[in-house]
């Protein structure tokens, strides 16, 4: 007889957290006895497993417990899942709904929802009642509606002065009396102070990288290390500098005292932050002790060019190449950086700190897409593993479709309502009822935008079709997230690949042994 094997998903994101809690969370306690007793009493044979994400929100599915339950469903290693509600398991209605009545009966997998009473094995052939849809609905507006006014209240509390950020700058702390204050802290105040007098004697951040590393000057890793607020093993071993942190430092105003907060804005569309324009940005100066003399500081910025009109530029969108976060360099075992153009290549960042001598130069971008994608063929030509990911990728973009023209009827019935809505406001504007015309068409132009945004991507899958019958005629994020765990590489002719079967037997390929004899001279 077949073990009914039973996923438990527990939840809880940073807002519902104690601000001083150690370890685990009380409510993810409770979450697990209250699921798991009602395992016991309503099922025998069954095989017990268990996804917690404590922390996360629940707006999005970007969470590791629910990523790792999500690939056993896909992988047809879960046959029930049990949560305490449904906005343990997603606070978006829309994102909830396709996995209730298309994905989860798709796979063969039942849901059960304690709070809710909501157990799909009683809504088979069914969407399910309004009931369940209304609930939904009601979390994902009280998500919104929680997110509208966290923000506002930061906004509020920045503009009187309080520190509301939950990290401090290189240099300062808390103060013990009072978190929402910045005070020196000493011994990293002097690292700072050294690094603006090096800048203003005409250093570059890449010497001065290279000079504390050659002196081994304590990196802000190891001092967060030292005060218990970070665990951290440096990659390859040691704690080295980074060129790109020293930049970011040397152009922050807040080590003259100033606090800076409404750099960034929402977009309409997709949601993503974006960099507001320097002269947009708003400044409160003389907020705490300074670090750098303001003088000093000028200097610094008119020497390195940040401040000139030119420097302004619109902020630039491109797509990210596939291999980005899998390469690792054999020497210092960091993350490769890409450097787009028409001869892109990737490179160590480390090989500027001259902390070490054998890091990753120069690889070219190209040549190494397409000896993976060699490797990757080789792989999969063998076992049938074309064929597998052919079918796996039908079906998830069967289910995206699915999930995108249901975002897509609902955004049309909202333009349509928003339409009229703003007929009648129009109707009203010639009396001098002005406000709410404008206010109308703001929200009719951002429906109208994301509209158009779902319907060019439902245009995208159209494509998919040739995509599914050769599925790797070019490498993709999806298929390297798929079957690539990392990739190491010591120059463009010595290059490791870790595949994640190789990963999950706890051992090492053939090819990968070979390679490293080779290396080792054996």
């Amino acid at each position: 007889m077949k073990v009914y094997r039973i996923a438990l998903y527990l939840r809880l994101s940073k807002e519902e957290k104690p601000i001083h809690g150690q370890g685990e969370s009380g409510s993810i306690q409770a979450q697990r006895r209250m699921l798991q007793s009602f395992v016991a009493e309503n099922f025998t044979d069954y095989q017990l497993l268990e996804f917690c994400d404590d922390g996360y929100t629940g707006t999005n599915l970007s969470r590791p417990g629910l990523q790792r339950l999500l690939s056993m469903v896909k992988g047809l290693a879960v046959d029930c899942i049990v949560v305490k509600d449904f906005s343990r398991f997603s606070r978006d209605y829309i994102v909830l709904g396709s996995y209730l009545e298309q994905i989860f009966p798709f796979m063969g997998v039942r849901f059960i929802s304690l709070n809710d009473h909501y157990d799909s094995e009683n809504f088979k052939g069914n969407t399910g009642d309004i009931d369940v849809n209304f609930h939904g609905l009601l979390y994902d507006l009280y998500s919104k509606d929680l997110s509208r006014k966290v923000r506002a209240s930061l906004a509020v509390r920045k503009e009187k002065g309080v520190w509301a950020s939950g990290h401090c700058p290189f240099g300062y702390e808390k103060a013990p009396e009072d978190r929402h204050k910045l005070v020196v802290a000493g011994e990293e105040a002097k690292i700072v102070r050294r690094i603006f007098a090096l800048a203003g004697e005409g250093k570059t951040s890449v010497q001065i990288a290279r000079l504390f590393n050659e002196e081994k000057v304590k990196t802000p890793a190891q001092f967060q290390i030292e005060k218990g607020r970070m665990r951290r093993t440096p990659k390859g071993g040691v704690f080295l500098w980074n060129v790109a942190f020293i930049c970011q430092m040397l152009r922050n105003p807040v080590y003259v005292g100033d606090l800076v907060y409404g750099k960034y804005e929402k977009e309409a569309v997709g949601g993503k932050n974006r960099l507001k324009p320097r002269k947009q940005w708003k400044i409160l100066p003389d907020h705490h002790e300074p670090l750098v003399p303001r003088a000093l500081f000028e200097r610094v910025q008119a020497r390195r060019g940040k401040y000139r009109p030119a420097q302004y530029r619109p902020a630039q969108y491109r797509e990210s190449h596939p291999l980005v976060g899998t390469l690792l360099c054999g020497c210092c075992k960091r993350n490769l950086q890409y450097r787009p153009g028409q001869n892109p290549y990737f490179f160590c960042p480390q090989k500027y700190s001259g902390a070490q001598k054998l890091c990753v130069q120069k690889v070219n971008a190209m040549y190494l897409e397409e000896y993976v994608l060699y490797k990757l063929q080789q792989k999969l030509s063998g076992d049938g593993g074309l064929e597998r990911l052919r079918r796996e990728l039908e079906t998830e973009t069967e289910d995206t479709k699915r999930a995108l023209q249901t975002k897509e009827r609902k955004a049309a019935g909202e333009c349509r309502r928003l339409r009229q809505e703003h007929l009648e406001a129009y109707q009203k504007f010639a009396s001098g009822e002005t406000e709410a015309f404008h206010s109308k068409r703001t929200e009719l132009q951002e429906a109208e935008q994301e509209l158009q945004w779902l319907r060019e991507k439902l245009l995208e899958l159209e494509k998919e079709p040739v995509k599914r019958s050769e599925p790797l005629l070019a490498l993709s994020r999806e298929t390297v997230d798929r079957y690539i765990q990392r990739i190491v590489i010591w120059r463009e002719d010595d290059i490791e690949i870790v595949w994640k079967s190789d990963e999950e037997d706890e051992g090492v390929s053939m090819e990968q042994e070979r390679h490293l004899k080779n290396r080792r001279g054996d």
